[in-house]
């Protein structure tokens, strides 16, 4: 019998955002209305909360405590398929460092104040009561996760909750060790349209800019395949109808190269991605 539905509710009842994982401890894609995200996507992504839409859409966003919305049946029929549960970290006040490998673990045995210690499958997670902004890499083997992230639930491990250190929030402040080079202004062609978008609102067409800013910044591997398929999204929604300005397509362009893309790679990935949807 598969018992992670009725841990999850268990979780939502004690305050903890769950949300649904498949096999491979990642989140359920999107829904057909919600693919690429043609939705515009929650109404704030910068705060917890569950997503607007009635399946447990758009990874951390879904995670709700919600009775009504976990017993849904479109959260049932997804229930029955998860492998394993999430949980929003932000969403229920604290900070997931997550320990990735043995000398990560001893880092932080070393530099540390000791908290809820959780055993994951290749090192720790230390959870510390409140919330930060969730950054991946800070230091070999060490993810923090917060807002606007999710992490693996595996049990509620042992130790007592501690206060969130300035220890840990300065990691958050450090810079990259690799500098790279500011991002340079790159023109694109603006898709030609109709004028004014009637089928936007200015509100969708901001989240879907900043979410397309969100889901670059976001990425830790396969970059290339990232901006080229947030393009496409982007595109895919607004490219048509006369609302993107050169504006908008610098602030995706600046996301890319905050990523370690060349401009030469984010003008070819635009010309590929109109190309592809016959601009």
């Amino acid at each position: 019998m598969n018992s992670i539905p009725a841990t999850a509710l268990g979780l939502a009842e004690h305050g903890l955002p769950v949300l649904p994982l498949r096999a491979d401890k990642r989140p359920f894609g999107n829904c057909r209305a919600c693919e690429d995200l043609a939705c515009g996507g929650r109404p704030n992504m910068a705060t917890p909360g569950p997503c607007v839409c009635p399946w447990p859409c758009h990874g951390w966003a879904a995670a709700t405590t919600d009775p009504v919305v976990l017993a849904s049946p479109q959260w049932t029929a997804a229930w029955r398929r998860a492998r394993a549960i999430g949980y929003h970290p932000g969403g229920a006040g604290v900070t997931v460092v997550d320990l990735d490998n043995a000398d990560a673990v001893a880092w932080a045995r070393e530099t540390l104040p000791p908290t809820a210690t959780v055993t994951t499958t290749r090192g720790e997670h230390w959870i510390y009561q409140g919330a930060m902004r969730s950054v991946n890499g800070v230091r070999a083997g060490v993810d923090l996760k917060s807002l606007m992230s999710y992490a693996r639930w595996l049990g509620p491990g042992t130790g007592t909750l501690t206060e969130l250190p300035d220890v840990v929030r300065a990691l958050a402040e450090k810079k990259p060790s690799t500098v790279r080079p500011a991002p340079r202004r790159v023109t694109a062609p603006v898709p030609a349209g109709g004028g004014e978008c009637r089928h936007r609102t200015p509100a969708y067409l901001e989240r879907g800019i900043a979410m397309a800013e969100q889901r670059i910044t976001a990425a830790t591997s396969a970059v290339h395949a990232t901006v080229y398929r947030t393009f496409l999204a982007v595109l895919s929604a607004h490219g048509r109808c006369g609302c993107l300005t050169e504006a908008h397509i610098g602030r995706l362009f600046t996301a890319a190269q905050a990523k370690g893309e060349s401009p030469r790679h984010c003008t070819d990935a635009w010309a590929n991605a109109r190309t592809a949807l016959g601009m």
